[in-house]
């Protein structure tokens, strides 16, 4: 049920993108390859490389490298809105990394838990085929997002109708399964979790910052640095619990750290925007 949700939401994102978000991309080449470069590169090379350094459960590790080979969220779209940012750069961004995480996705998070040698030998121990990984992410990713742009090419008029709904039902039915199975497993809210919330503040807090460094070193816009650390910092968690709950078992300690991430990059965005919102007011004053 979880896998048909984020299908779902993977088709409502594609019903959003229109030919002229792809037109849009050859007018600020230089800011879409600049909000490109933390999400699947920095990103996710940073986060393989702490857990090579860091010595954590097998499970919280592949769940931070699985998180981070996730394109980013829909989400960052509508705080970068907020946060006054470039939203035409955000949207961008997101078309061109959807398409991209059709194989960089998997590609990534193949290679980084196969090298890591705490991830591979628990991957081995569970009898996890990588193979198997990787062709759930194809069809949980490329299915449902050529369908939306089939949809959204050929029947504008049905789009229009149905893509706020249905975004706002699958939005809500992937809060309802982090709710009910924080519910399920409310004896571990507790201080026990605290040490994996630190470890997804701390790896958002990387995203977020790897973004303004790459932003900065392009040299771009003050609107655009905005959407590029969006970016790099709000990654598709829901997506992340998919291929969690499908090929992990539903793992405990990999849904903590997926859930905990749906929830933080969200506060933390919000604070972003607001703070940036405060710097305009106090600017146009």
């Amino acid at each position: 049920m979880l896998s048909l949700v984020l299908a779902v939401m993977v088709f409502s994102v594609a019903l959003e993108l229109r030919v002229e978000d792809f037109q849009r991309v050859t007018q600020m080449p230089g800011s879409v390859v600049c909000g490109l470069i933390p999400q699947f590169i920095l990103l996710p090379v940073g986060t393989w490389g702490a857990t090579l350094l860091l010595d954590l459960p097998a499970p919280v590790e592949a769940a931070m490298i699985l998180v981070a080979a996730c394109p980013g969220g829909s989400l960052s779209n509508v705080i970068t809105h907020y946060g006054c940012g470039n939203t035409a750069l955000s949207v961008s961004i997101s078309a061109v990394a959807s398409l991209l995480a059709l194989v960089l996705t998997p590609f990534h998070f193949g290679w980084m838990i196969a090298s890591n040698p705490a991830t591979s030998s628990w991957l081995r121990a569970l009898e996890i085929d990588s193979s198997d990984i990787w062709l759930s992410l194809l069809l949980m990713l490329a299915v449902p997002m050529t369908l939306g742009l089939l949809f959204s090419h050929k029947l504008p008029g049905a789009t229009a109708r149905i893509q706020k709904p249905l975004a706002n039902l699958s939005l809500l039915a992937l809060l309802a399964f982090i709710l009910v199975g924080l519910f399920r497993q409310s004896h571990l809210l507790s201080a026990r979790i605290l040490p994996q919330l630190l470890v997804v503040v701390l790896h958002n807090a990387g995203g977020l910052a790897l973004g303004w460094l790459s932003a900065v070193a392009m040299r771009v816009p003050e609107r655009d640095r905005r959407a590029v650390m969006i970016e790099g910092g709000m990654q598709n968690s829901g997506l992340a619990l998919g291929i969690i709950a499908v090929q992990f078992q539903s793992d405990l300690a990999m849904v903590i750290i997926a859930s905990l991430w749906g929830i933080w990059h969200i506060v933390s965005g919000l604070t972003l925007a607001t703070l940036w919102r405060r710097k305009d007011a106090r600017s146009a004053t």
